[in-house]
């Protein structure tokens, strides 16, 4: 696990690079889908956070320009390029109007779930969410060391592999790849261990508790994170990273947020003990 190379980010505790020993585990070959995740919601009646809350997070980037006028003040302070857009949850992406199914993406990720909606459709599906370690070694897809989950180059033979920004972040995607915002979570080739976009598309939650100083002191057998905190593990990074500003489209990359936290970068895959 963990890297040190001059691509990761130190404060975030992505080193040192040490040797992990797990259990045998099951994990979904992709993400949880909006089908997916509709599928729980009519079983149950499960209700988000975001649903709760009346609002999530959507970047200005998947709201048309009238739109981005006329809630401006919704804008975050700071990180100007995200709106508090009302009435975004994971069946509406962008706010009010069309739904999933009407916006086309059934099959992409579920997105404006927090933490505790990612548990709660986990324990519903018998499964669970993967902790850190496992959720690393499922991306490395039999590799060793390798920066991203099919080897060191971002671009072999000039082609993509996943599905993040390309451009000047944030003003300019370009969507070389043929995307911008999600895509459908069976997309690119998949990994060694026939596992899609382990990298981009969406930060994906694991259950661990964030701490940056953890790494160093983990067990070396079926480390599960800290015992406490208040900031969870996310995976993988989205569509939204960029070299120049979230560079952790990587294998070894992390970070964090609070477990009701909810945007329209944010999805999760489950696992299961064999």
């Amino acid at each position: 696990m963990g890297s040190e190379g001059s691509e990761t980010w130190q404060a975030d505790g992505e080193g040192p690079v040490r040797e992990t020993v797990l259990s045998p585990f099951w994990i979904d070959e992709t993400a949880v889908t909006n089908a997916m995740f509709a599928e729980f919601v009519a079983a149950t009646g499960y209700v988000t956070d975001a649903e709760r809350y009346g609002s999530s997070f959507v970047h200005y980037s998947q709201l048309p320009k009238a739109k981005r006028k006329e809630i401006a003040a919704r804008r975050v302070p700071g990180l100007e390029w995200w709106y508090d857009v009302e009435g975004a949850n994971w069946r509406f992406p962008l706010g009010g109007g069309r739904d999933f199914i009407k916006l086309g993406r059934a099959e992409h990720p579920v997105v404006h779930v927090s933490w505790n909606d990612a548990s709660a459709f986990c324990r519903w599906a018998g499964k669970r969410l993967p902790t850190e370690a496992e959720w690393e070694f499922a991306a490395r897809g039999g590799l060793e060391q390798a920066i991203y989950p099919w080897g060191n180059e971002l671009l072999p033979r000039g082609k993509h592999h996943c599905n993040i920004w390309q451009g000047s972040f944030p003003k300019i995607d370009t969507g070389e790849d043929g995307y911008r915002g999600t895509v459908p979570a069976r997309s690119f080739k998949p990994n060694g261990y026939r596992l899609y976009n382990m990298v981009g598309n969406v930060w994906e939650w694991v259950n661990d508790w964030f701490d940056p100083a953890y790494p160093r002191t983990a067990p070396r057998e079926n480390p599960r994170g800290p015992a406490t905190g208040n900031r969870r593990v996310m995976r993988g990074g989205s569509y939204l990273c960029h070299a120049s500003y979230c560079n952790r489209y990587r294998c070894s990359a992390r970070t964090s947020s609070t477990p009701n936290t909810s945007a329209g970068h944010l999805g999760f895959r489950c696992t299961a003990d064999c």
